[in-house]
């Protein structure tokens, strides 16, 4: 029976999460236009649409650790906003996050720990053996920069419209640059992770024993 490999995007998902994220910005734009431009109104409204959306993830069985997180940052966001008295400054905290998320990929390329290397490796219970087989560490090299692209379009747009100042069109490109954006670098991501690896290679599932050499990582 031939087993069949899962791809990127059947291991990583992500689609309930990424679109949960959405909501609090939606609602921060969505109160702040009924509100005649009240920052301090979108910001409560948006907290309590996270609080709102925590709760569900908590019933679906979702770890506490990831909903904190969530609302911690929606809550950030909107005191980062409520102090500046700027509806854009909202957005400012996803801004610096796609940022550093870039950042973090790129980095971990150059020093030969590609992050979704270390993402997938720890999904398939693997922990560090896939940087024993030189085939997939540069696969994952090569895949991590490709990923890493999201997030210079994600800087690229977020940044122009907060210099712009233009709260709905943030709101707007934060649902598009989100899920959609996510599932479109998916398929190049897992096109450049499997081009980098030979024919008869066994699959990410299945890394060869070899000694790593210390050459280029990508």
């Amino acid at each position: 029976m031939i087993e069949r490999e899962e791809t990127f995007a059947q291991l990583l998902g992500g689609r309930g999460a990424a679109l949960d994220a959405t909501l609090p910005s939606i609602a921060f734009v969505a109160g702040w236009l009924l509100t005649n431009h009240s920052v301090g109104w979108g910001a409560l409204i948006a907290v309590g649409v996270a609080v709102a959306v925590g709760v569900v993830r908590l019933i679906r069985g979702d770890k506490i650790r990831a909903v904190l997180v969530g609302a911690f940052v929606v809550s950030v966001a909107a005191l980062v906003a409520m102090y500046t008295g700027r509806a854009i400054d909202f957005f400012l905290v996803q801004l610096l996050s796609n940022a550093a998320s870039g950042l973090a990929f790129v980095v971990s390329w150059a020093v030969r720990w590609p992050l979704l290397g270390v993402i997938i490796g720890a999904l398939l219970g693997q922990r560090t053996r896939w940087r024993q087989d030189p085939d997939l560490l540069r696969a994952y090299g090569r895949a991590t920069l490709v990923y890493a692209l999201q997030y210079v379009l994600r800087v690229l747009v977020f940044g122009y419209l907060w210099w712009q100042d233009d709260v709905v069109a943030s709101g707007i490109a934060r649902v598009a640059l989100s899920w959609p954006l996510y599932v479109v670098m998916l398929a190049p991501t897992w096109w450049a992770f499997r081009a980098a690896l030979p024919a008869d290679h066994p699959g990410l599932r299945h890394p060869r024993r070899r000694l790593v050499p210390d050459t280029d990582p990508g």
